[in-house]
């Protein structure tokens, strides 16, 4: 059977997307490498030295900061911003299932942070926080600066969600005498947790390198974008080209985990139960 040719546009898209995969890793390509020298290494080509030394270095107390402690802030900060980011999402994308009064003004004020400035954002609530006399810290202002910057995305993401969602479900489990916690937790729930485990891991995401909203609300601990970002001026060795090989993997072992367990799920789900 003779090979059917592709069309010459099949190349050059083939060709755009070559491009754009490298100018998206190839700056992260030389940053991986670089953080792989010896002890004379420095910040620019050529590479002097091979070892891990640097990526070692990064657990070890900088000469201005460390950068342990604000990973461990910036983990923190997001496990709580992703639990509370899923409960309202879940809640609001339920409750705006059906017309109320006043959604409408509530839809739009939800999705107005995302196109404020972070800036004035971080800015607003540092203000806020000084008049009513509160100090600010990475687990107060900078959490409620980034959950108006998590919630609206998945606020958007659970509206999607249960759109698509079919109420048969739910009338024939209250036909059968079950009430709505029942309802939610046996037969809503299982249908979407997969889309909430998205949204958990992405509300996740979004809080871990989050710099702008936090720059000016997280008071004198600093998350892990705001120390990288303090010490570009003070630390000129390879060190925070490790810090970003290490980052790195985490966040695609994050990826490869909320693939795993949304597969998990949906497979789950498809196998039939046995009674």
């Amino acid at each position: 059977m003779e090979k059917k040719k592709r069309p010459l546009s099949y190349y050059l898209l083939a060709g755009f997307f070559g491009l754009f995969v490298l100018f998206l890793y190839g700056p992260m390509s030389a940053v991986f490498i670089l953080s792989l020298q010896g002890p004379e290494g420095n910040l620019t080509f050529p590479m002097k030295g091979f070892s891990f030394m640097w990526m070692q270095s990064v657990f070890e107390e900088q000469r201005v900061g460390n950068f342990t402690d604000a990973f461990w802030r910036s983990l923190c900060l997001g496990l709580i911003v992703m639990v509370l980011t899923v409960i309202f999402s879940v809640m609001s994308g339920m409750a705006f299932r059906s017309r109320f009064k006043g959604s409408n003004w509530i839809f739009y004020l939800t999705i107005s942070s995302l196109i404020v400035p972070s800036i004035l954002i971080s800015l607003g609530i540092a203000v806020v926080f000084n008049l009513v006399g509160l100090e600010s810290a990475w687990y107060t202002s900078a959490l409620g600066a980034h959950l108006t910057w998590t919630i609206p995305f998945a606020f958007l993401i659970m509206l999607g969600i249960f759109g698509r969602f079919n109420p048969a479900y739910e009338e024939a489990s209250r036909d059968l005498g079950a009430n709505d916690v029942t309802t939610f937790w046996q037969i809503v729930f299982p249908l979407i947790v997969s889309s909430v485990v998205g949204v958990a891991f992405l509300s996740f995401t979004l809080s871990y390198d989050e710099f702008t909203r936090t720059s000016l609300a997280s008071g004198d601990t600093n998350t892990l974008p705001l120390e990288i970002f303090g010490m570009t001026t003070n630390v000129t060795s390879p060190a925070l080209y490790a810090l970003g090989t290490l980052t790195t993997i985490f966040s695609f072992a994050l990826i490869g985990l909320a693939l795993l367990v949304i597969t998990y799920l949906s497979n789950h789900q498809r196998k039939p139960k046995r009674g």
